[in-house]
């Protein structure tokens, strides 16, 4: 199709590359994630705690601010309010009395039961349209691309700049910041 005038496109949408479709899909999908978890009043990153200490509990505060990429001062807040809610617990460390370690609690647990479920529709709906087949590959060609980004596997690279926010809270930030609406997926629909 050439151009219709001088200058001009021809009608319809402008042509665009897969990078701009991955950030299109990669924002709808961590909008509409975080307003899934919002209704379980939690944020994303809130729920990737709660899956990386299922996968790996009684480690330090130091050890999970450095796997989520997340500076140590925002991890202490960060968790200070899921220990208020009583969904995680620190405890000394036994080999080392100056660390402490983090654990999901048995509340802590159910929700990510519940988190689980929603990670699985969640992934069903973004994948909509889709054989199980062209899903596997899908899945991946992203993995590959991430791998050769440098990425970490199931952890959001939006940890590194998120703040201590409460769901529903938006700190100033337009809708649909990065930070405001970090899609974890794979850390729920992962198999445990």
């Amino acid at each position: 199709m050439g151009m219709t005038n001088e200058g001009e496109r021809p009608p319809g949408p402008p042509p665009t590359g897969a990078a701009f479709l991955l950030a299109q899909l990669g924002a709808h999908a961590a909008e509409l994630f975080a307003e899934r978890l919002a209704e379980l009043h939690l944020t994303p990153p809130q729920g990737g705690l709660l899956r990386l200490l299922a996968d790996s509990p009684g480690r330090s505060q130091r050890e999970l601010a450095d796997d989520l990429g997340m500076p140590p001062s925002r991890f202490v807040a960060f968790a200070d309010e899921l220990e208020e809610r009583g969904l995680i617990e620190r405890r000394r460390n036994p080999a080392d009395r100056r660390l402490y370690a983090v654990h999901l609690t048995d509340e802590g647990g159910k929700l990510l039961a519940g988190l689980r479920k929603v990670g699985a529709e969640h992934e069903r709906r973004m994948t909509d349209g889709l054989s199980e087949q062209e899903r596997d590959q899908l899945t991946g060609l992203l993995r590959r691309l991430a791998d050769r980004q440098g990425l970490s596997p199931g952890v959001h690279p939006g940890f590194r700049s998120m703040r201590a926010e409460r769901p529903g809270r938006r700190g100033g930030r337009r809708k649909g910041a990065s930070a405001d609406a970090l899609d974890d997926v794979e850390i729920f629909t992962r198999e445990p």
